[in-house]
């Protein structure tokens, strides 16, 4: 006996039979929870990456690294709010332009909306002239090198290790390949780098800088910092240049004015180059 299987029609008089959840009021109910849940998940994500001090970056030890980290939390802050608004006016418009009960009308249809075009044409533009203004402020004080610097110091890159040069008191320390060496500096007071690749690109970079500078062979690159408190650091290379990269590493060491003549002094009396002691 053959069975007799509903068309179309039954099937769509089948759908059409189901009872339609209704709110209250007699509107069509609609589950609102999934939406309001993964809002607030993203909120508490967006506002625990802010927590700390730092949203992300080392906490600086100098001036210029302040600075760097100041221009950092006003881009952060303004690309989460940017991601939040687009993403609430996404949400928005699901909710507010969604079909209502059995109804085929289509929302109201604008052809152009003046005040809103202009709205979203001059913020954008607004938006990144203050960031392209504020960029350039700080990059101007990080390249800046008209202070009179208290000391200088040449960094030597080479294959595989670093050199500091203390011209003005006659000292220097050279890497080796089981030590690294210290580079020591005042606190408080500006020192003057002066980068030097002796064979291919190398990178200067301390974390806790928050600013990463290339030696680069024929190029003089000159960079001055401040450091604000005393301390111990590690520096390394950040810019691959050859087998034995991963071992061009450095200690810094940040000391108040009188200790750091007194290891001048002390550095001054010994044989030069000053080798690095191979690590323990």
């Amino acid at each position: 006996m053959r069975r007799h299987h509903p068309g179309a029609e039954g099937r769509r008089a089948t759908v059409a039979a189901m009872p339609v959840p209704r709110a209250a009021d007699g509107s069509v109910a609609t589950r609102r929870r999934p939406v309001a849940v993964l809002s607030g998940l993203l909120l508490g994500v967006v506002l625990l990456a802010g927590c700390g001090s730092g949203m992300g970056t080392p906490g600086p030890v100098t001036e210029q690294g302040s600075d760097v980290r100041t221009i950092w939390r006003v881009f952060l802050v303004g690309a989460v709010l940017v991601a939040l608004l687009v993403w609430g006016l996404v949400l928005w418009s699901v909710l507010r332009y969604r079909r209502r009960g059995d109804g085929d009308e289509p929302p109201v249809q604008r052809q152009y909306h003046f005040g809103l075009e202009v709205l979203y044409t001059v913020v954008p533009v607004v938006i990144v002239i203050g960031l392209f203004t504020m960029t350039m402020v700080v990059t101007n004080r990080l390249t800046d090198t008209s202070a009179e610097p208290g000391v200088t110091v040449e960094v030597h890159g080479f294959q595989w290790q670093w050199r500091f040069v203390y011209p003005d008191d006659g000292v220097t320390l050279n890497g080796t390949a089981d030590g690294r060496p210290t580079l020591v500096l005042p606190v408080g007071e500006t020192v003057e780098l002066h980068l030097v690749a002796d064979d291919v690109i190398h990178s200067f970079w301390v974390p806790e800088f928050l600013e990463k500078r290339d030696l680069i062979p024929g190029q003089d690159n000159v960079i001055q910092i401040e450091i604000t408190e005393p301390g111990e650091w590690v520096g390394r290379c950040a810019e691959f240049c050859g087998l034995d990269h991963w071992t061009m590493t450095f200690d810094v060491q940040a000391l108040p004015r009188d200790e750091f003549e007194a290891w001048v002094s002390d550095a001054a009396a010994q044989p030069q180059p000053i080798l690095a002691e191979p690590a323990p």
